[in-house]
């Protein structure tokens, strides 16, 4: 009798030994965390810096990993992992996100934001979260908005103050209905085109110009051959530190609190290092010689775009409400 107790004893102890190993490895999560940039970019760092502050205050319940350099897949299959959950986070431009998530198309509209720190203010606020509603619908959650930069107009021929400024200029655009759409309403020529090929086109003039953020016009040497840049931050498109769904509903509340303030930690981090980065790379092309002039001035600029906005607005009724939330703000 004694042995059978004995026996039975051993295997209760066992079989809680067993249980308690394998709730330990069911609350012990390495997130798979995935990024396009290299590891010193501002972004890559402000992820860095997320997975420690959520390892750090989940006392190592929660840890995780950022793939740098796209090793996890280019961005449209990043997302669809990230929503069927075999990656657990990443950052994705809202720009190529509209295909999945409509409510992101409405931050590509030109000239939508008036400065990065509207932005910053209105994606903190109802704007962000009513985004925020759009992505959770498609199995993503966000977590924090990261910075991408402004993009503003370069060309080789005059500083662009006015829409009347564009008028017959070959303008490279992004290979977007809505950025075509842009440089046409105020008289230009759009012309898509690779991003590899604006250089060779702005230096033999089969474009006059073309538009990017500081670090995109100082790091391909675009200044070289467009040394007049307009700071119209015509298109202020930011990034979301996204979470799978899944893996967001597997967290207790008390882990996705110390998870969403993790992210939003994260975004204030890369955003001072995103400025950081502008600004060294506005002082190189200055000191190159580029002639600069900001456009202080944006009215005119979303008059023109008038009928972009109504071609949007017929293809998407919907989010009527979201654009007009944006506009209207101060």
């Amino acid at each position: 009798m004694n042995m059978i107790l004995k026996t039975a004893r051993t295997t209760a102890i066992g079989a809680a030994l067993g249980a308690s190993l394998l709730a330990t490895t069911v609350s012990a999560q390495e997130l798979r965390g995935w990024n396009i940039h290299v590891e010193d970019y501002p972004v890559s760092i402000g992820m860095e810096s997320f997975v420690a502050e959520v390892s750090e205050k989940t006392d190592g319940r929660v840890t995780g990993k950022v793939f740098h350099n796209g090793v996890l897949g280019d961005q449209p299959d990043a997302i669809e992992q990230a929503r069927l959950g075999a990656i657990d986070f990443g950052v994705f431009s809202l720009g190529p996100m509209g295909q999945v998530v409509p409510e992101t198309n409405v931050v590509s509209l030109p000239f939508i934001f008036k400065s990065t720190d509207q932005m910053y203010r209105l994606m903190d606020g109802d704007v962000g979260d009513e985004i925020g509603k759009g992505l959770e619908a498609k199995g993503l959650v966000a977590l924090g908005w990261y910075d991408a930069g402004a993009r503003s107009f370069y060309n080789s021929i005059k500083p662009i103050n006015t829409p009347e400024d564009v008028v017959g200029m070959k303008v490279r655009v992004m290979n977007n209905d809505l950025f075509v759409g842009m440089v046409e309403s105020m008289g230009g020529n759009a012309t898509p085109m690779a991003f590899g090929e604006v250089y060779q086109s702005l230096r033999t003039g089969v474009v006059d110009g073309a538009e990017n953020n500081p670090p995109s016009y100082e790091s391909t040497n675009h200044y070289e051959v467009a040394k007049y840049y307009s700071l119209s931050e015509h298109l202020i498109i930011p990034e979301c530190l996204c979470m799978s769904k899944a893996t967001w509903d597997r967290f207790s509340p008390e882990d996705q609190e110390i998870v969403m303030a993790a992210g939003r930690a994260s975004a204030d981090l890369q955003r001072g290092l995103w400025q950081e980065r502008e600004a060294a790379s506005m002082a190189k092309v200055e000191a190159a010689g580029t002639i600069v002039n900001r456009v202080e001035n944006k009215v005119p600029f979303q008059e023109a775009m008038a009928g972009v906005y109504a071609s949007f607005l017929e293809d998407n009724p919907d989010l009527e409400g979201l654009v007009k939330m944006i506009r209207d703000a101060d």
